[in-house]
């Protein structure tokens, strides 16, 4: 997938990713005609793109803006803090993003994880998240429950203080210790550090990452927190979005209830920021557990705020960002040189960094990359994009912001386009200047703004594979301004705090609501999941379709029951590479010219596996499908399975599986399945890169062979979802599928009727030295399939380890403070289930954890069963969050696919609400106790086995120690 920008506001919506193609010239190719995205036909697409809103400010300053969204009985909650680490001074790295963490550990009248209310509400989509320039918190709940969360948030903004306590305090430092370790063990964890701390000079705001510095965080006490919300967590520093199945007036007099009360405090004041200029180029070598070299070129560039901003992301989409790109043509397919390329942008509110990476392919010289590398960057700079490439960028970037506004809120969305464009611009609606400065850009105005800043001095790192020299741990921090003369130094950063505000008895003022118990929650409005509509093609294809209007767009995925144990066992990663050549063009069209036309169509088009299915998806404009689907059954029904475009892609996908022995998690994975599934079909690595050896000798007549075979009208369904008719898309499926034949061939079928081996409980340690983090892994094969209703073992892994509030996260994270993160699940196959466990634990703690995990598991299943509140909030998440789960077309066509897979009745999610409503603590008890096996479990540990061999002794389970096989 391409990363085509990390641009704040609108484009963030847009950028999205589309698969890598193979080279050719740039001919038009020869399908149905696409429409050409200049001049009115774009406008039309602009047009759109609408997100009305109004606004309106309390008298303490607090900015609210509303957008009314009838579609769903929901409402987006976002909550925006001018506040990030760009304002910590040094010695205070890291505050920003603690004290986001402790914001959701209770307030005065809510003393208790926020996760609680949050879920007891069917809450979707809630978090928060910190960067260098503001601070976040977000839900998406039913209407009903809007006052309980609005006194929530506004408890938190008004009344936290006497609710943070040390032992809150301890907890959360460990916490936010073991994300950045978490960070900081994978492969390139440590590009965060080496791009602020090379790109800035010191003592600049952006020069120290926001998860800090390991010593700040451990020094952290009470007072500086405290004086941190004091300084920054006022009204008039925040900005309150409601989006959905609101409007004006009652927003007005819910937001005046609860936030009225809270008293203003001083303006923060923002620091002083410039964009820095390096006083000449630097380059930097370091190496890391990774598959193989990584070239990056590296510019300061302007911010979110700047004019420059749309033109510099129109030039990273055409450089390295479009799937037809010029990187792509060029170094991936042209001259063979890399597996992967692309061009990107870390865009901060005052100043960002362009960046051009390249991955080296396997027996290729470094130099020769770099200065191939080097060659097209200077190309493209002093051309700039042509009129056809800036056009493919602009319509590609406005068809996948359409499909982003459908979702409220959550972590993208219409809440966050209106919060960032009154943050940063102080106008809801900035996202519409964006647009049309994008819509006006011209190939001279980009190219100008490319040679405005990447002819400056730049840097670039080199990653290449080996042991790391150093870690993060002394990492992340700010440093005082040097003197040298590299860069400009920012203006210090000042606070200034009101005292009254800064007195806490003075927050406590006669409150206009009761918040001695949380608002009740309304009624509430049951899921209405869409009628599903059935049809069949005269050959023989059968068509599943629901209609969704909230925006104009179609996606249609061709679901075969193939997947990955289509593969025979000698034959391991055949499907993958499939699918990976598939994306090189058909019979008619290359790779480049299958690209352009999805890209002047506004569309995406792309194939995926799991074990049981391969897939096929479309994404495509409502005006535009015919033509779409015209493309999408040439993909589908004719792949070129060319020798040149094997060859590249059997490199990345060798580069994918070597990179996969890197990732702590993912090596774990590829390990652990084969030893509890055995023979079973399931008993293979679950991401179907397969065997390196199979790949390496793999024809493209074995894959051709492959696609006749799975790859046939009489082996597919297929689902449509959107804003269509089931009479238009049979008539169009008809026009591009109808006459699709069923080979003579006998359809060829799966069988899963093969036994797994006996468990025997154990530990597989894998040896991954300078682990800061070990990653513990554990599965049980269960006797259920997916085919049963397994509604009462999935609310029973809920409470053990299925959610932020299971006893194993709130053991491993909140009590001990040893994890970020920790978890169960029950992993969901057409066959035979799993029960997994997973946390990534700090690795002096890996035994015990695995001793807590014993103690957790143990305990459920025997005299410490579910509670009558764990079961009320079983029963009141799942059922309230059904609406909010099904808000977008995506969530709705994967319903449906679940639906017609796992042989459900079509009214299944708007009954599942009942079947949870009728649970009982004895029901979910008798779950765990025949499937929650402790002595069942087979474990896979990944971590440096210097540091946790010693400790495997305590958890009284036989282990054997291996090296990683990398």
């Amino acid at each position: 997938m391409k990363k085509l920008s990390m641009m704040t506001s609108v484009l963030a919506l847009a950028l999205g990713g589309c698969a890598t193609v193979a080279d050719t010239d740039m001919a038009a190719a020869p399908v149905a005609a696409a429409p050409d995205a200049q001049g009115d036909d774009l406008a039309q697409l602009v047009d759109q793109v609408q997100i009305p809103y109004e606004t309106f400010t309390l008298p303490n300053g607090l900015t609210t803006v509303v957008h009314t969204d009838r579609k769903a009985p929901l409402v987006a909650v976002s909550v925006w803090y001018d506040v990030g680490s760009k304002h910590e001074p040094a010695g205070k790295t890291g505050f920003a993003h603690l004290f986001e963490h402790l914001m959701f550990n209770g307030s005065e009248n809510a003393d208790g994880d926020f996760f609680e209310p949050l879920q007891q509400v069917g809450a979707t989509g809630f978090n928060g998240t910190t960067n260098a320039d503001r601070t976040n918190y977000f839900e998406t709940v039913p209407t009903a429950a809007l006052d309980r969360v609005l006194m929530l948030e506004s408890d938190r903004m008004g009344y936290l203080l006497g609710a943070v306590t040390q032992e809150k305090l301890d907890n959360q430092i460990g916490v936010v210790q073991n994300e950045k370790r978490r960070g900081d063990n994978q492969p390139f964890g440590l590009l965060r550090y080496e791009v602020v701390e090379n790109i800035f000079p010191r003592g600049h705001p952006y020069f120290h990452s926001t998860i800090g510095s390991m010593d700040d965080l451990t020094n952290a006490s009470l007072d500086d927190v405290k004086d941190w919300f004091k300084d920054h967590y006022g009204p008039n520093n925040a900005v309150l979005v409601l989006a959905g199945d609101i409007d004006l007036a009652t927003a007005k007099e819910k937001v005046t209830e609860w936030f009225g009360a809270i008293p203003r405090g001083d303006e923060v004041v923002d620091p002083a920021i410039t964009v820095p200029q390096l006083a000449a180029d630097k380059q930097k070598i370091i190496k890391d557990q990774v598959s193989t070299t990584r070239i990056y070129r590296m510019w300061p560039i302007p911010g979110e705020t700047s004019a420059d901003t749309v033109p510099l992301a129109l030039a990273q989409t055409t450089l390295g960002g479009l799937a037809s790109s010029r990187l792509d043509n060029a170094l991936v397919r042209g001259q063979g040189l890399a597996v992967s390329v692309s061009s990107w942008a870390w865009t901060n509110e005052d100043a960002g960094v362009f960046i051009v990476q390249a991955d080296l392919k396997p027996g290729v010289e470094r130099a020769a990359l770099e200065a191939a590398l080097d060659q097209q960057i200077a190309q493209f700079i002093a051309e700039g994009p042509t009129a056809d490439e800036l056009d493919r960028s602009k319509t590609s970037i406005v068809s996948g912001l359409i499909g982003g506004l459908e979702s409220v809120g959550g972590f993208g969305g219409k809440a966050v386009t209106l919060a960032e464009g009154e943050l940063y611009h102080d106008n809801p609606g900035h996202y519409r200047t964006q647009l049309e400065s994008m819509v006006d850009a011209t190939p001279a105005s980009v190219r100008a703004v490319t040679q405005k800043w990447l002819t400056k001095p730049r840097f670039s790192l080199i990653v290449e594979p080996g042991e790391r020299t150093e870690g993060g741990e002394d990492r992340g921090g700010a440093v005082v301004a040097d003197t040298t003369g590299e860069g400009l130094n920012a203006a210090p950063v000042e606070f200034y705090c009101n005292p009254d505000f800064c007195d806490p008895d003075a927050m406590r003022t006669t409150k206009a609501q009761d918040r001695s118990q949380l608002p009740p929650v309304g009624q509430l409005t049951d899921l209405d999941f869409p009628d599903i509509e059935r049809a069949t093609l005269s050959n023989g294809m059968e068509v599943y379709f629901a209609r969704r209007d909230a925006v104009p767009k179609v996606t249609v995925r061709m679901v075969f029951d193939a997947g990955y144990t289509a593969d025979d066992r000698d034959e391991l990663g055949t499907q993958s590479l499939m699918l990976a050549a598939m994306d090189e063009g058909t019979d008619d069209l290359d790779a480049t010219q299958l690209a352009i036309v999805q890209e002047r169509l506004g569309a995406s088009i792309n194939g995926f596996a799991n074990l049981d299915e391969t897939s096929f998806q479309l994404s495509s404009l409502s005006t535009r499908l015919a033509p779409s689907l015209d493309l999408f059954a040439d993909f589908v029904r004719n792949p070129g399975f060319r020798a040149d475009d094997l060859e590249r892609v059997r490199s990345q996908q060798l580069n994918r599986i070597s990179a996969e022995m890197k990732n702590p998690s993912s090596a774990g994975q590829r390990v652990l399945t084969p030893l509890v599934f055995g023979p079973h079909p399931y008993g293979i690595p679950g991401s179907g890169l397969g065997d390196a050896a199979v790949v390496e000798g793999l024809t493209p007549a074995e894959l051709d062979a492959a696609h006749q075979r799975w790859i046939r009208p009489d082996n597919a369904q297929v689902f449509v979802v959107g804003d269509t008719t089931l009479a238009e898309t049979v008539s169009l499926l008809e026009a591009s599928f109808g006459d699709w034949k069923a080979p003579a061939t006998a359809l060829p079928a799966k069988t899963y009727d093969v036994d797994v081996p006996a468990p025997e409980a154990r530990i597989v340690l894998l040896n991954r030295p300078n682990s800061p983090q070990s990653v513990i892994l554990g599965a049980r094969v269960l006797d259920t399939r997916g085919t049963d209703d397994n509604t009462v073992l999935i609310a029973a892994n809920e409470v053990l380890g299925g959610s932020f509030l299971s006893r194993i996260n709130m053991n491993l994270r909140e009590t001990k403070g040893w994890s970020y993160g920790s978890r169960s699940g029950v992993t969901y196959n057409r066959d035979r289930l799993v029960y997994a466990v997973q946390a990534e634990v700090q690795a002096d703690r890996t035994g015990d954890s695995i001793v807590e995990l014993e103690k957790e598991i143990t305990g459920f299943v025997g005299d410490n069963g579910v509670t009558p509140a764990e079961l009320e909030r079983t029963i009141n998440g799942n059922v309230r969050e059904l609406p909010g789960q099904f808000e977008t077309s995506n969530s709705v066509l994967a319903g449906m696919v679940n639906i017609v897979k796992y042989d459900r009745p079509d009214d299944y999610y708007e009954t599942i609400a009942d079947k949870y409503r009728a649970l009982t603590a004895e029901e979910l008890a008798k779950a765990a106790r025949e499937n929650f096996v402790y002595g069942d479990i087979v474990y896979v540990v990944v971590g440096d086995a210097e540091v946790v061999e010693p400790q495997l002794e305590r958890t009284g389970l036989p282990y054997t120690v291996q090296e990683l096989d990398q």
